[in-house]
């Protein structure tokens, strides 16, 4: 499967619960009704999964928990508020850099308006050979938003 499908069956899923349960619940709620339909669809997922994060010259320095790993190759970061921060832009950017790993989603359940957002880095790449790029506003890889 590939990352363009693999990020359509988790929109289409959390757009679902979007729409089936509306906005007012807490984060983990989102979270568990995710993790149970993309399961249904036959796609591995992890919930609050440790990833390792790296310096820039390979050392481990840590470890912090994604919301949800899917297919091992992509971080879901959910959100249950108003709207969208750049903060959060800033945290689901961050997680992707420093865990080394080159796709991720971040979703927002707490908004009228359903918001999602795609993130690649290029040249993510693994301990000791340096840190990914992200990709420029605008360009065809870069961030996309589904609203």
């Amino acid at each position: 499967m590939t990352m363009k499908e693999l990020c359509d069956i988790v929109r289409e899923r959390a757009y679902a619960i979007h729409v089936c349960h509306g906005q007012g619940h807490l984060e983990k709620v989102y979270e568990n009704a995710l993790v149970h339909r993309l399961r249904k669809a036959g796609v591995e997922v992890k919930q609050q999964h440790a990833l390792t994060v790296y310096d820039e010259d390979g050392t481990v320095i840590g470890e912090y928990f994604a919301d949800l790993f899917v297919d091992g190759r992509l971080i879901v970061e959910l959100k249950a508020c108003r709207a969208l921060a750049p903060e959060h832009t800033a945290q689901t950017l961050g997680y992707l850099k420093s865990a080394r790993i080159e796709d991720g989603l971040l979703i927002n359940f707490g908004s009228f308006r359903f918001q999602i957002q795609k993130y690649a880095l290029r040249d993510a790449v693994r301990p000791k050979e340096g840190i990914g790029e992200v990709l420029a506003a605008g360009n065809a890889e870069s961030a996309k938003s589904w609203e």
